[in-house]
This record gives C-alpha cells, structure tokens and sequence, in this order.
C-alpha cells in the first residue's frame, strides 16, 4: 500500500500527508502508486486511476 498523496511506501511517518489531504484530494492510487487523473470542482474532487477505475471521497 501507498500513501495517496506523496506515492510513498505507507510505512513511515505520513503525518503533513494526513493533514493535507483534509483540504485536497488524492495524487496517486494507493494501491499501485500510479498518479491519479484528478478533477477539483466548487463541490468536491473525483479521482481516477488507469488501473483500479474511479475513487470516491470519504464521507
């Protein structure tokens, strides 16, 4: 597993990543580090990996 907003190996110290990803979206999938396709509207984000298909935003 990948952290999904620097593409690093989950292990480790994601701290600054968890608390930027309150305010955007994902960057890369988290289960095969591939970048996302990310669109950013007034209402919210969509997210798309090539390889897994859409991502939803966390309710």
């Amino acid at each position: 597993m990948y952290c999904d907003r620097c593409g690093e190996p989950a292990e480790g110290d994601h701290a600054s990543c968890r608390t930027a990803r309150r305010m955007e979206p994902p960057r890369y999938c988290a289960h095969c580090r591939r970048r996302l396709i990310v669109q950013v509207t007034p209402t919210g984000w969509t997210a798309h990996c090539s390889q897994h298909g859409p991502l939803q935003p966390a309710s």
